[in-house]
C-alpha cells in the first residue's frame, strides 16, 4: 500500500508550467528516485510535497489523508521530513548538539537546550548518530567537518523528527564519488530497517540506477516513464530527453 499518493498535481508560474497532472506514489521502506534535466520540474514537486508550495489542482494524499497546502511544519509533525541540496547546521555547535536541538524542535522544547544544553536527549541524539554513522564525531563542531560527514549530520537531524517519508534534495551533490554511495547505502538501510519511505532527486545517474529500488522521470513538467532502473534506463524517450542520446533511427 502506498505511503505517499500524488493525483493529477499541477502548478505554474505565470504563464509558465513547472508540473503538469503528475501522478506518482511512494510506498514504506520504498526508496525511489526523481530524476529529469533541469527545469523538468523536480524542485517543484518537492516544494509541493513539502508546503512550500501552494498547487493550482491535484491531489496529496499521505497515509490516505490529504496534506495538500499544508504548512511544512504540520508536514513535518505528521511525519514527512526533508533534507536540502544545501545543508543547514549549526557550525559552532558540535555534531551531538545539532541532533540534540533537533530533538528538542520537533517535541518544542528548544527553550530547555538554551537553559541546560548538554544534559538533554543525549541518549536519543547518540542513537540517531549511531544510526548515521557518527558517532565518533560526536564531540566535534560541524564547522570542522567534510562535507560528506555533513550531509550525515543532515540525515540525523531529519530522522529526529522520525519521518514516516523523508524527502531528499540531491543527497550525494558536493560529495566524492565513493562517499556517494556509501551515503546513499546507509539511506537504503535505515528505509529497509525502519520501513521508511524516501523519495530523492539526483543528477549521478550511477547513485540513482545503484541504490534507488524505482525511477520516475520527468520532463518539461510531466512524468514520462517509471519503473525499476534497468527498464527506466533502457526506454528510448528516456534516452533522448534525459541521458542525452539520440533517437534511435
Amino acid at each position: 500500500m502506498s505511503l505517499l499518493t500524488v493525483r493529477g498535481l499541477s502548478k505554474s508560474f505565470g504563464g509558465v508550467r513547472a508540473l503538469s497532472s503528475l501522478g506518482l506514489s511512494v510506498a514504506e521502506g520504498e526508496l525511489v528516485a526523481l530524476i529529469g534535466p533541469n527545469g523538468a520540474g523536480k524542485t517543484t514537486c518537492f516544494n509541493l510535497l513539502h508546503g512550500q508550495l501552494q498547487p493550482d489542482a491535484g491531489e496529496i494524499l499521505f497515509d490516505g489523508r490529504s496534506v495538500a497546502g499544508l504548512a511544512p511544519r504540520e508536514l513535518l509533525r505528521r511525519g514527512i521530513g526533508r533534507t536540502f541540496q544545501i545543508t543547514a547546521v549549526f557550525g559552532s555547535m558540535t555534531v551531538l548538539e545539532n541532533v540534540q536541538v533537533a530533538l528538542l524542535a520537533h517535541e518544542r522544547k528548544i527553550l530547555d537546550f538554551i537553559k541546560k544544553t548538554e544534559k538533554f536527549k543525549v541518549k536519543d541524539a547518540t542513537d540517531l548518530l549511531a544510526l548515521a554513522g557518527l558517532v565518533a564525531l560526536a564531540s566535534r563542531p560541524c564547522a570542522e567537518l567534510a562535507y560528506g560527514d555533513l550531509k550525515r549530520v543532515e540525515l540525523a537531524i531529519a530522522l529526529a523528527s522520525r519521518p514516516r517519508l523523508l524527502l531528499m534534495d540531491e543527497p550525494t551533490a558536493g560529495i566524492a564519488g565513493a562517499e556517494r554511495h556509501a551515503l546513499m547505502e546507509l539511506v537504503a538501510g535505515l528505509a529497509r530497517r525502519s520501513r521508511t519511505a524516501v523519495l530523492f532527486t539526483e543528477h549521478d545517474m550511477d547513485v540513482v540506477f545503484r541504490h534507488a529500488g524505482r525511477v520516475l522521470v520527468l520532463a518539461e513538467g510531466e512524468l514520462i516513464a517509471e519503473g525499476a532502473p534497468e527498464a527506466v534506463r533502457g526506454d528510448a524517450r528516456v534516452r533522448r530527453v534525459y541521458l542525452g542520446e539520440g533517437a534511435d533511427a
